[in-house]
């Protein structure tokens, strides 16, 4: 699919492995029993999303901009913070 018009699309059931998604808008969109993994999410604006019974194992973020974030109710912020007195 390559065009520029604005469509709502309803995948089910669907393989779309191997899939490049490039100067995507995917604003509201809702993700339910996908599977992403192996998948490299670059330049990505992950602004107010929220992730409810994730698999991260092994996951691995880096230069991203943490500001807000929050692991189970607790600010990102503050958890590197400790961990880094900790480390001292």
């Amino acid at each position: 699919m390559k065009h520029t018009l604005r469509e709502i699309l309803h995948v089910h059931d669907s393989d779309i492995t191997d899939s490049h998604f490039a100067n995507a808008k995917l604003v509201r969109s809702r993700f339910q029993n996908v599977n992403f993994s192996q998948s490299c999410f670059t330049c990505v604006n992950l602004s107010e999303v929220s992730f409810d019974n994730v698999n991260l194992t092994h996951a691995s973020i880096a230069n991203a901009n943490l500001t807000g974030m929050r692991i189970n109710g607790i600010l990102v912020s503050d958890l590197l913070e400790a961990y880094q007195a900790r480390a001292k």
